[in-house]
Parts: C-alpha cells; sequence; structure tokens
C-alpha cells in the first residue's frame, strides 16, 4: 500500500512559500512557510511537517492502541491522543511525545499502560520514528 503527498515550493527558504497536497484530498492547497515552521510558535501562519508528523503520530498510536484494547476484550469508548512533536533548528527533529488520556471501561491502570505502551513500540510511525526519542504518558479518564 502506497500513499502520497506532494509539495510545492516556490522562492527562496526564508522569503519562499509553499502548499501540500495529499492523495485523499483532506490536505489541498495547504499553505506552509519559513514562518510557519520556525518563528509562528501559534500555529496560525500554516502548517509545517513536524505539525504533519505529529498527527501522523498520534493517528497511528490511536488506532494501534484501540486494536490492543479491542483483542484484549476491553474496547476503547475514546482515546485522546496527542504528539508533540519537537524540532531544534540546526539538530532537527529530536522527539515526539505523545500524552494520552483513554476511556476504557473494564480495564485497570497496570493493563492500559501495559498495551499503551506496546501501541507506542508497535504502530508504524512509531517504527518509522526509530532515530528520535517517542515517550507516553498515558493515563485513564
Amino acid at each position: 500500500m502506497d500513499r502520497h503527498a506532494t509539495a510545492v515550493w516556490k522562492g527562496t527558504l526564508k522569503e519562499g512559500a509553499g502548499t501540500l497536497d495529499t492523495q485523499s484530498s483532506a490536505l489541498k492547497a495547504l499553505p506552509y512557510s519559513f514562518k510557519s515552521r520556525f518563528e509562528d510558535e501559534s500555529g496560525k501562519s500554516g502548517t509545517n511537517p513536524e505539525e504533519l508528523l505529529a498527527a501522523a503520530h498520534a493517528g497511528c498510536f490511536a488506532m494501534q492502541l484501540s486494536h490492543f484494547l479491542a483483542e484484549n476484550g476491553t474496547p476503547a469508548e475514546k482515546l485522546d491522543a496527542k504528539a508533540v512533536v519537537t524540532l531544534v533548528p540546526g539538530t532537527g527533529i529530536t522527539g515526539s511525545a505523545i500524552t494520552l488520556v483513554g476511556t476504557v471501561p473494564g480495564i485497570s491502570a497496570e493493563k492500559f499502560k501495559e498495551l499503551a505502551d506496546k501501541a507506542k513500540g508497535e504502530c508504524p510511525v512509531s517504527r518509522a520514528l526509530g532515530a528520535i526519542k517517542v515517550s507516553l504518558d498515558a493515563k485513564l479518564g
């Protein structure tokens, strides 16, 4: 299974700008720029590769965990996963920190943590991020 996205960039690094499109059209002509990547901490000036990586990581992790919870006989009512991807200019992407609050009837906190840790290690995006630190703070809500 292959998926694709397209980036079009015009101009120099600092003065230029680009757009992103995805195969599904979920992202269509989505703007990104040097400012949105390196200067605007509010995230209001457009997206950036790290934000998209964080979305992919949170989504993949939540799906993987939902599978393990269902296999355990304790399907989740809700998994609220957030990934924060850290970019250090001049160094690169250094980590992805996942925080999770799960609503899972009938599961102990210990089993929930065990399955969440397993999902962190086995979701395909976590595996792809093997060169950086991936952390997890998981709790039942």
